[in-house]
């Protein structure tokens, strides 16, 4: 009996049924919850946050959601506030850090900051020595993690990610992996590791034995990774993405747990090492993003567990190796982006668990296989921009879950066949060969939303009506297939309620479709290069409130309407190469959502409606090749985003506004061929983002100064203000801070702009052009690129020397300065531009020899320093072995290939003017001149001397002085006179 009673004892007062917070605890959470505020501004997360709610003064703490208490000592030994939207700095005296029996904590986005700063990691983090479970993702923590945070010895899982400002030490790290030997899971991804050497990683591992996941996603990491050998022992998931991490991929050993390997998008180059076939456990590897190279090696048939495979973005080579049969588990494979060619392996067409085949943007060739027997569960089947050729096979357009077929892009031929995808979502036959009528069994698709055929031979009438009843459809294109005729009956009552883009480009309509009025959500339209005439109808502007894009480029238009407000979301008009005229209504201005107008190449006349250069929203203006005239108006505006300005080939007179300052984002400049009379703007330097200045063919003068600035057109690749009338020395400041075009190693890309219009079916790209002179050829570059740079300062009036500085701006492709009055000799710094194509220095002065450094110029293709005062010896060897005579004509003083002039031997050295006219012109040295003058002398002065003795012939000596001293004075008057006129004629000639 007493047992009983000491057991029942025990079990009432030892292990209550139910436990109570304690008042310390109770409070704790309370004031922690007080010192925050709760706010789904920069919420991240899809659940509500409700926790809190339930957080309640005089109510128990272990009953509050997320919160955990001991069963047995009732402490607070887990908190769950992830998600919960707490909004605040959090201090080093908070009152979280007195729950020291805490086991888990989770605080996980919430925001721990506020408009100025963010909050520390505090090194009381360092106290819950209890911890195992450890979660502060995504808190924007910033600051150094504090060395104390190697104390939580007992951890099993760490959570950072997602904290930017969060800064690592090496040292911390590593005290924490010592001291927490059960560390399982680490994910610091999106913390700042910057000071970690790549090579610390094994020892990392050396000292985590039972490190399972380890995440370094995204964390600044940099540097050659030379740790030839990785060892991971426990390592079941390892993701390295998203740094700068460089060399070789690290070979693996003693990984015999890997599941996960992810080293995309950093910088790692060669190939693919043999020990990655041993990972045969492995069910994901990414390595796009890359610049790995080689062949794909046949060993990764060994890796038959694979589920996720991404090999794309980076630089293969060969075929793809048909190893794939025994990868039955494989689902998604993705190759695209690589220089991978031959045809795609049978293999891959049989594996039936495949939903994701992504090849595209490679050079695969021949026909795709017949009959495919797999490909059951395919899904998304991606092969554009290929070299794929012959038919579509029946096979691949029947198969059962394909949703989305991309083949745009290739050289595939024949009919489309019967289509049975009824699956299928996106279909993208675009720039292929095909021909034939389009199948009706394509109207039959329920779910089609993307259709693209453009840019076939497709043939036959199409009925619109068919169209119509893809009622998801959201995106059509048909254009640039001459032989479709569309037939569009006014009668029929077409319904497009869901089409958002239409191309109908190059089709050759006459008339606008009259459907368009039945398709309320039609935001992009483009029926560009058809036959289109008379006046833009007036609906079509403002009936349809939701066109976004329209596009009637290059038909036969030849008036627009009265704009009125109810066209406020039209963002890109395009209504170039049309028969416009007349002049421009300032109701344009209307459309006060317009970012991009194209007018170019029209017969549009008057002045340019100062409301139109004033409108904030406009980014490209486009009015080239009018007949506009008049003056510019002086209104553009502080908020202006303008970043291309076209006004080439027009009248526009007087001078240029300075309100053109005003636009800071202007990229391209074009005011070219025009009456604009004017001093050089120099304020326009202060536009750091120009990249394109043309001022050419005006009546622009004076001197090229006031360069004030420390930085003057710091991104100028083009600079043309050739026929105007500038004067003076070539400007030798501007030339040094011409900062772009010294960058020899710029990427290679296009001026382009990218208009953010409704979606991704209706991003409009813009690509700057401009008509040059190139190699002595006017040329229109339809797209600039961004590394041609180029210089034209020619037919102008410049005079003195080349400056050195010319030969600083090692991008310079083109430069011509020929048709002024340039003198002195052809700087040898030009030997500096490597990337030189085009030099034009004729019709100068210059003078003195060709430099020879001239000829390693590798890229020189046109050379013209003719009607020059050139001498020497022309040099020989490589780029100057291609140039003709012309190249060279009109310097007397030039000799050798290819001219018929051949160099005598003292010609091979540089000779001065003096040497020409003494020797060529005369054909003899100066010796027998030096003989000649002084023997001539010695008889002249004899035979005067004895003229005077003897005073005869008289005539003679009276021009001399013989007369009588009253006639000197008179003699002396005549003479004076004489020397008069003879300095006149000088001067006059």
């Amino acid at each position: 009996m007493k047992w009983l009673l000491l057991c029942l004892h025990l079990f009432f007062f030892h292990f209550p049924f139910s436990s109570s917070c304690h008042p310390y605890e109770n409070y704790a959470l309370l004031h922690f919850k007080s010192s925050f505020t709760l706010s789904t501004a920069y919420y991240p997360c899809n659940e509500s946050p409700m926790k809190t709610t339930t957080w309640q003064n005089g109510s128990d703490c272990c009953s509050w959601h997320g919160v955990t208490c001991d069963t047995i000592s009732s402490h607070v030994i887990g908190l769950n506030l992830g998600c919960e939207g707490l909004t605040g700095i959090l201090y080093s005296n908070s009152s979280i850090f007195h729950l020291s029996h805490l086991q888990t904590l989770n605080l996980s986005s919430n925001y721990f900051s506020n408009v100025s700063f963010g909050s520390q990691f505090h090194s009381k983090f360092g106290g819950f020595q209890s911890l195992t479970h450890l979660d502060l993702s995504n808190c924007d923590f910033q600051g150094e993690v504090p060395p104390q945070i190697s104390h939580l010895s007992k951890l099993t899982l760490l959570r950072l990610s997602d904290n930017s400002e969060l800064i690592w030490k090496e040292t911390t790290l590593k005290r924490l992996v010592q001291n927490a030997t059960n560390l399982r899971e680490m994910f610091l991804d999106g913390t700042n590791m910057s000071s970690i050497r790549p090579n610390f990683l094994s020892f990392l591992f050396d000292h985590s034995s039972f490190l399972v996941t380890l995440n370094l996603k995204n964390s600044r990491l940099r540097g050659d990774f030379k740790q030839s050998i990785l060892c991971l022992p426990a390592i079941h998931e390892l993701y390295m993405s998203k740094n700068n991490l460089t060399g070789q991929l690290p070979e693996f050993g003693c990984s015999n747990f890997v599941r996960l390997l992810d080293f995309s998008f950093n910088g790692f180059q060669g190939h693919i090492p043999l020990s990655f076939s041993n990972l045969t456990s492995l069910t994901y590897l990414s390595l796009t993003g890359n610049s790995l190279n080689g062949e794909l090696p046949l060993s990764i048939s060994n890796l038959q567990h694979l589920i996720f495979l991404d090999l794309s973005s980076n630089s293969f080579i060969g075929q793809i190796p048909d190893v794939f049969g025994g990868m039955t588990k494989i689902r998604e494979l993705y190759l695209y982006l690589n220089n991978l060619e031959g045809q795609i392996p049978s293999s891959l067409f049989n594996l039936n668990q495949l939903v994701t085949l992504d090849c595209s943007d490679n050079n695969l060739v021949g026909p795709l296989i017949n009959r495919i027997s797999g490909f059951r569960k395919l899904t998304y089947l991606i092969l554009h921009n290929n070299l794929l050729n012959g038919t579509i096979p029946s096979s691949l357009l029947s198969l059962p879950r394909l949703e989305v077929l991309h083949l745009a892009n290739n050289r595939l031929t024949g009919p489309i066949r019967a289509i049975s995808l009824y699956s299928l979502e996106e279909l993208y036959l675009c720039q292929n060969k095909l021909q034939d009528n389009i199948p009706k069994s394509l109207f039959s698709l329920p779910n089609i939303t993307i259709l693209c055929l453009s840019s076939n031979n497709l043939t036959g009438v199409v009925d619109f009506h068919h169209f119509s009843k893809l009622q998801n459809l959201h995106s059509l294109s048909l254009s640039h297939n001459s032989q479709l005729s569309l037939k569009n009956e006014s009668k029929v009552n077409y319904n497009f309620s869901e089409l958002i883009l239409l191309e109908l480009s190059s089709l050759s309509l006459n008339e606008i479709p009259i459907f368009l009025k039945n398709c309320p959500r039609l935001y992009s339209l483009d029926m560009s290069n058809n036959k289109l005439n008379g006046r833009v109808p007036d609906w079509l502007l403002e009936t349809m409130n939701s066109i976004g894009f329209l596009n009637l480029s290059q038909n036969m238009f030849t008036s627009i309407d009265q704009i009125s407000t109810s066209s406020y979301r039209l963002g890109s008009l395009d209504l170039s190469l049309n028969l416009l005229h007349g002049e421009l209504s300032s109701s344009i201005c209307n459309m006060s959502s317009l970012q991009y107008l194209n007018l170019a190449q029209n017969k549009l006349t008057g002045t340019i409606p100062p409301c139109l250069v004033s409108l904030s929203s406009l980014r490209v203006l486009d009015l080239q090749m009018n007949n506009f005239y008049g003056i510019l108006s002086n209104k553009f505006s502080k908020d202006s985003q303008l970043l291309n300005l076209n006004l080439y080939g027009n009248q526009l007179e007087d001078q240029l506004p300075k309100t053109l300052s005003h636009c800071k984002n202007l990229e391209v400049l074009n005011l070219g061929s025009n009456r604009i009379e004017d001093n050089f703007p120099y304020w326009l330097q202060t536009l750091e983002n120009l990249k394109v200045l043309v001022l050419r063919d005006n009546k622009l003068h004076g001197p090229i100064s006031n360069l004030r600035t420390n930085y003057s057109f710091p991104n100028l690749m083009i600079f043309y203000i050739s026929s105007n009338n500038f004067s003076g020395l070539l400007p030798r400041e501007l030339f040094k801070k011409f900062e772009a075009m010294k960058d020899e190693d710029a990427r290679f890309s296009y001026m382009e702009e990218s208009l953010n219009f409704y979606s991704q079916l209706s991003i409009i790209w813009y690509y700057d052009s401009v008509t040059l002179r190139i190699k002595g050829i006017n040329s229109i570059l339809v797209k600039i690129s961004t590394n041609f740079a180029t210089i034209d300062m020619s037919r102008n009036k410049f005079e003195g020397d080349i400056p050195n500085a010319v030969g600083e701006l090692h991008a310079l492709i083109g430069l011509n300065l020929s048709h002024n009055r340039l003198s002195g000799s052809i700087p040898r710094s030009m030997a500096n531009l490597i990337n030189l194509e085009s030099l034009d220095l004729s019709s100068n002065m210059i003078t003195g020899v060709i430099p020879a450094e001239l000829s390693d110029l590798n890229f020189l293709e046109f050379l013209d320093v003719s009607n020059n005062h050139l001498v020497g010896d022309i040099p020989q060897g490589k780029q100057f072995n291609t140039f003709s005579n012309d190249s060279f004509e009109g310097n007397l003083g030039l000799c050798g290939v290819p001219l018929s002039k051949k160099c005598r031997p003292e010609q091979h050295s540089p000779f001065s003017p003096n040497k020409f006219w003494s020797e060529e012109k005369f054909g003899f040295g100066w010796k027998p001149v030096a003989i000649g003058y002084g023997c001539g002398f010695v008889f002249g002065i004899g035979l005067g001397y004895c003229m005077f003795l003897i005073g005869k012939p008289r005539w003679l000596v009276m021009i001399f002085g013989g007369q009588p001293k009253r006639k000197v004075r008179r003699r002396t008057r005549v003479r004076r006179t004489n020397h008069s006129n003879m300095n006149q004629m000088i001067q006059m000639s």
